[in-house]
């Protein structure tokens, strides 16, 4: 009798030890994780739509003054009087420094009493010839040394001229080299001159937006130092090289207005409303993937995202038009491309 408790026990035990293990392994199966077979990727689509693809293209650049020059004298010599001063405006042909030149002055007398006296001895050699008293070559000699003469008053004189130094157009003193009783040679910069009656904008603009540009076209400019204002302004160059950016540099003439003065080297801006193309289906860029030569886009159909091939033809800032491969419509993955594949299954958002 004893011996049957025991084994009952033994069975008790083990029964409850089994059931026990059948709990456990239940609840490891439940915390265990089972992949979905069909995994839905969360992504951002647009809908394919006709649009106007216009835009909308903005182009800053910097003002450079219509004319910029070094003023430097053709004489050498010590400056007896500059009447210049940095920011002081000038007119053209105004004196803006003189070099002594008394020297030059002395050697132009002197030549004028040698000058003088060679048109007396002439005078008495063409009455002396007349009677035969002297030879005829004596006559031909003088002459030879009056328009030496008169050649070196000329250089001379040239000379003179050359120690006063003029601004050679209006404008204003941006820079001064030099002080009175500063001694110069021939060449030395003295003073800058810079003329900002008219200003010239230069903008760089890209290559599929050059063709915009035509010489003598009008475009408003615009700046921020006076942003209510607009400033009528003229293309006047265009240039017929580009750089390794393919960037067309584009010269914009601006006159100068007194109401809202304009300096040299302020930033200025354009605007060109240029229409790409008409009504056209459209993504937005973000859409496209793959290469230049074979893009494609995810088009959601039926819970998937498909992998269609597509042909693009107008862009914007924002959309590529559409021109093969879509249509009105179709939603397009926008966002998420990279955990994609042909045929994933996905939540639009």
């Amino acid at each position: 009798m004893k011996r049957l408790f025991i084994f009952l026990g033994i069975i008790a035990v083990l029964g409850l030890t089994a059931a026990k293990l059948l709990s456990n392994k239940e609840k490891t199966e439940q915390k265990v994780y089972i992949p979905d077979p069909d995994p839905k990727v969360g992504v951002k689509v647009a809908v394919a739509e006709l649009r106007d693809l216009s835009q909308e293209s903005g182009f800053l650049g910097s003002f450079n003054p219509n004319r910029k020059a070094e003023i430097r004298p053709q004489a050498s010599g010590e400056i007896v009087k500059l009447n210049v001063e940095v920011g002081q405006h000038v007119a053209a042909g105004q004196l803006i420094a003189k070099i002594d030149d008394e020297q030059l002055h002395y050697q132009v007398e002197a030549l004028q009493v040698t000058l003088e006296g060679y048109q007396n001895d002439l005078k008495r050699y063409e009455a002396l010839v007349k009677g035969d008293a002297v030879p005829a070559v004596n006559v031909e000699r003088t002459q030879l040394s009056i328009r030496s003469t008169q050649a070196q008053i000329k250089q001379l004189n040239k000379q003179i001229k050359n120690t006063s130094i003029i601004a050679p157009f209006g404008g204003i003193i941006t820079a001064k080299m030099v002080e009175k009783g500063s001694v110069v040679s021939q060449g030395t910069p003295i003073a800058e001159i810079t003329d900002i009656s008219s200003l010239k904008l230069v903008v760089n603009i890209p290559e599929k937006s050059v063709n915009e540009f035509k010489t003598g076209k009008g475009i408003p400019v615009r700046t921020d130092v006076y942003p209510h204002a607009s400033f009528p302004g003229r293309v006047t160059m265009i240039a017929a090289q580009g750089d390794e950016a393919h960037n067309y540099p584009v010269e914009i003439t601006v006159q100068n207005s007194a109401t809202n003065p304009l300096k040299a080297g302020m930033y200025g801006s354009i605007a060109s409303d240029s229409k790409v193309k008409g009504e056209a289906l459209a993504v937005p860029r973000q859409a496209i993937m793959g290469s230049a030569k074979q893009p494609q886009l995810y088009v959601v159909e039926n819970g998937k995202a498909t992998l269609r091939d597509v042909s693009v033809g107008a862009t914007t800032n924002e959309y590529y038009e559409i021109t093969k491969g879509l249509k009105a419509g179709d939603r397009v993955v926008t966002s998420g491309q990279i955990n994609l594949q042909n045929g994933t299954s996905v939540i639009a958002q």
